[in-house]
């Protein structure tokens, strides 16, 4: 197969195309490489791909609409995996342009390739920050999902209805993961378990927002990685008993689906914390404080839907995903 995957220098991206290439598929990477966070970092991910004979890497940005048109004509891809966006809750209420132009148009540029150069199947990340302050615990695919309160989780939420009207439109198979708090080795500075461990190794506070209330649904990039394969492969299909009147859960009429694909064990944000302390064999100073602005208080992942269509959901416990990322992260940090 040949697959193209946007944001091949990130953290989702990297692990999802080392697979692909152990595999022996021909996999294009691209990626702006932006600063948003240590571009050494995205470097390091990437010259571990560039050592694959059967990967291919270019420097590009998904908003730049002529190189990405240009892109689908020259290459004429199998599949898509579309990993590429503006990430980060509290950043995007600092710069939300910036997700304007990333998730919003870049994502517009991803699917007009995929209309005027057909593929086989196009799956995209979005996010469990679609489902907002939404109190019905665990999240599931059939809920309302109209209110996020980030305006990345808003980005999110406009993917997935951009990507039905072009799956509707134009017939093209597309499917929709909601990924829940993705860690483990070769993850973002930007996310917890990064900012505790650093904070933890260089004996300075961290905070615990909402005062350790949070529980969060963390999957391991592992299981992220072998689900989103798993997913590629399966073709979703137009549902033909679909019904304005009595819609069922997750179908459609077009060849379109959504997933969550989460771990389906919300644990405790103080619990985590002792994960880590454990791992890096130092206590944590903890500064408490309230709930920051765009936050949920709880993410739980329905992973049903993923279970039915693909026989797999996340299951790496906690303790054994910190401790293997806790492992990484001082090799590379502090070795």
């Amino acid at each position: 197969m040949k697959i193209l995957i946007t944001g091949s220098a990130g953290f989702i991206g990297f692990h999802t195309a080392k697979v692909l290439c152990d595999t022996d598929n021909e996999v294009i990477g691209i990626d702006n490489l932006n600063d948003y966070y240590d571009v050494a970092l995205k470097q390091a991910r990437l010259n571990q791909l560039e050592q694959l004979s059967n990967f291919h890497f270019i420097k590009s940005d998904i908003a730049n609409h002529a190189e990405i048109q240009k892109l689908f004509e020259n290459q004429k891809f199998d599949y898509v995996i579309h990993l590429a966006a503006q990430a980060g809750v509290r950043f995007s209420l600092e710069n939300p342009y910036a997700y304007l132009t990333s998730n919003l148009a870049g994502f517009l540029n991803i699917l007009e390739g995929c209309r005027n150069h057909p593929i086989k199947h196009l799956v995209f990340a979005s996010s469990s920050s679609v489902y907002g302050l939404n109190e019905t615990i665990p999240f599931s695919e059939d809920q309302n999902v109209d209110h996020p309160v980030s305006f990345y989780g808003a980005t999110k939420k406009s993917n997935e209805v951009m990507a039905h009207s072009y799956s509707h439109l134009y017939n093209i198979p597309i499917t929709g993961l909601r990924y829940f708090t993705v860690y483990g080795p070769w993850g973002r500075p930007d996310m917890s378990p990064f900012i505790f461990a650093k904070s933890i190794m260089d004996e300075k506070p961290i905070k615990v927002f909402n005062y350790g209330n949070h529980r969060r649904d963390f999957t391991y990039i592992d299981d992220i990685v072998k689900g989103t394969i798993r997913v590629l492969k399966c073709i979703p299909k137009p549902d033909h008993n679909w019904s304005a009147l009595n819609p069922k859960p997750n179908s459609s009429r077009a060849p379109y689906k959504i997933y969550n694909i989460g771990n389906s064990q919300p644990v405790e944000l103080l619990y985590y914390i002792e994960c880590l302390e454990k791992s890096l064999g130092k206590k944590a100073i903890k500064e408490m404080l309230p709930l920051q602005p765009g936050d949920v208080e709880h993410t739980f992942a329905d992973s049903s839907s993923l279970m039915k269509a693909i026989g797999y959901n996340p299951n790496t416990p906690i303790e054994k995903g910190v401790e293997i990322f806790a492992k990484w992260f001082l090799n590379y940090y502090y070795s």
